[in-house]
């Protein structure tokens, strides 16, 4: 099953780099982007987002990832398009900038992270927060293999309603809400399917 190109336009993946931002620790990159995330979501001035555009766009520049902060608008600029003329419409010109343009932000920030930071390190981040949990009954190493098969499993269920779609687009049947759902979720279950075959021949099906 194949990932269909810019598939991972939105959670971006890992970017080798020698750049202060790739050298960082996680914790120091994920303590910043809870603080800009809390700080642009709660405050709601447009001056905190300007700011906090302003140092993400400087954290790209200087992780020479500057080209890849505009590729999350890619995939969500109808979205927020949407959300922000229902904001105008409901609350006026200010919400209509600072919803959306906060989860442009967010998405952005968040998006860096991954990209500076190799799946191993991040998958491995993940797992120490769960184990303070572990005398609650938490296993840190199944939540572990969850996140990551998650995290494997949208780019290709991204890629694949993009493939069911471009085929729709084919036939004529772009209108056909069967034709562009049915085949997505056949290919879901069947990855789920062989997912979980791979597991068990490695023992682990009956723990997960």
């Amino acid at each position: 099953m194949r990932r269909a190109a810019g598939s991972a336009d939105l959670l971006g993946a890992y970017r080798p780099g020698t750049s202060w931002l790739h050298a960082a620790p996680l914790g120091l990159k994920a303590g910043a982007l809870v603080v800009l995330s809390a700080a642009v979501l709660v405050l709601r001035s447009p001056a905190v987002v300007a700011t906090a555009a302003v140092l993400v766009l400087t954290a790209y520049a200087t992780a020479h990832l500057l080209r890849e902060s505009w590729r999350p608008l890619r995939s969500m600029w109808p979205v927020l398009l949407l959300l922000g003329a229902f904001q105008w419409w409901a609350s006026g010109w200010e919400a209509a900038l600072l919803v959306p343009g906060n989860i442009a932000l967010c998405v952005a920030a968040a998006r860096l992270l991954t990209l500076t930071t190799a799946p191993q390190v991040l998958m491995d981040g993940l797992v120490s927060l769960a184990r303070p949990l572990r005398p609650l009954g938490a296993d840190p190493e199944r939540f572990g293999l969850t996140l990551a098969l998650m995290l494997r499993s949208i780019p290709f269920l991204l890629g694949s309603a993009r493939d069911v779609r471009e085929s729709a687009m084919a036939r004529g049947l772009e209108r056909n809400p069967r034709a562009l759902t049915v085949p997505v979720a056949i290919r879901a279950v069947a990855y789920a399917r062989q997912t979980g075959d791979a597991l068990a021949a490695r023992g682990i099906g009956e723990r997960i």
